[in-house]
């Protein structure tokens, strides 16, 4: 998980800055949305944010660490700092009633209150309203942040009455990371970034044996091409039309043998280029000394057109056939 001030300027450069400035211009507001996806940074960064307004030796806008605050926020002890979840598919009316009943003890410290809505698109209309009125008359200085990752399925109502922190999608190298510290190896990761933004989805994608088996098929087939069009032929019908035998499949099967041959173009301009497959790099050097710029540009054409062959329906045997020959021989088809 991304915990260092710098680490979360990286991941969300934007967002980061806008947050800070808020804070060191003392315009803190009363209620915010930050949106996006998985592996955005959307928790640790709400974390980054309610430690800094807690904190109570601030050093260039972030947060000390060390004071008595940020200890407490950190090990979730803070009284005046309140998160709610979903339970089962909605957050409902009953947490919220005991989130207001939290932030309205008396016993609770001087000082600002925070509290966070976890998944807030899944706020029902009853619990909705029930957090309404808290929201526009809080007693005393209170800040709300809702999280979500779809801020058109969140109330009209709440949404009006918030700042909307928009964060950016997790870049591939950022993925690559988080999928490398769960234990993913480097070349799935490397592989599953080029198919999907979303880090869940990519966490399951290296998981899936299918995928894996995918990737490894249009690998060999890669390799079958630039041996001779007869093991090219046999490694289609023996491996690749077997394998994937729906439409969805082939389209991410093209997809993945279109990184392979951008991995070569990329290769042959630069050497320690960042690559779809980095296990297989050698074999991309190699490749790369062996052939030319104009016959990977048409190849890859090739393989684009076949993309759209496949959206027309065109027989995927033959489609196949004429892709194999078109690879050999590196002339696109029409």
């Amino acid at each position: 998980m991304v915990q260092t001030a710098e680490e979360l300027l990286k991941l969300q450069p934007v967002v980061m800055k806008q947050l800070q400035t808020i804070f060191d211009k003392k315009r803190l507001g009363h209620a915010y949305i930050f949106e996006g996806g998985k592996g955005s940074g959307t928790e640790a960064i709400m974390h980054f944010f309610v430690q800094l307004m807690f904190c109570e030796e601030p050093r260039k806008n972030v947060p000390c660490e060390t004071c008595r605050n940020c200890q407490r926020i950190k090990s979730g002890n803070h009284p005046n700092f309140h998160q709610i979840y979903p339970d089962g598919q909605f957050i409902k009316v009953a947490a919220i009633e005991a989130l207001l009943h939290e932030m309205n003890k008396t016993g609770l410290e001087a000082g600002r209150k925070v509290y966070v809505v976890h998944e807030a698109d899944r706020l029902n209309p009853q619990s909705a309203n029930k957090l309404l009125k808290f929201l526009e008359e809080p007693e005393g200085i209170v800040t709300a942040i809702f999280i979500t990752d779809n801020i058109n399925a969140m109330l009209s109502t709440i949404r009006s009455r918030c700042q909307h922190i928009k964060f950016q999608g997790i870049s591939k190298d950022a993925m690559i990371k988080e999928l490398v510290a769960e234990g993913i190896t480097v070349s799935m990761a490397a592989t599953v970034s080029m198919v999907t933004n979303d880090l869940e989805e990519a966490f399951s994608l290296s998981k899936d044996d299918e995928f894996a088996q995918a990737r490894k098929t249009v690998l060999k087939l890669v390799e079958a091409t630039f041996t001779n069009v007869h093991e090219s032929m046999l490694s289609v019908h023996e491996d690749w039309l077997p394998l994937f035998k729906e439409k969805e499949q082939m389209e991410l099967a093209l997809d993945l043998l279109l990184f392979a041959f951008r991995d070569i173009v990329a290769i042959k301009a630069n050497p320690e280029a960042v690559c779809t497959y980095p296990d297989w790099l050698s074999y991309w050097k190699k490749v790369a000394l062996q052939t030319t710029y104009a016959r990977l540009s048409t190849q890859l054409q090739a393989i684009l057109q076949a993309r759209q062959q496949l959206q027309r329906n065109m027989n995927r045997t033959l489609m196949m056939e004429q892709l194999m020959l078109n690879l050999q021989e590196g002339k696109s088809f029409v």
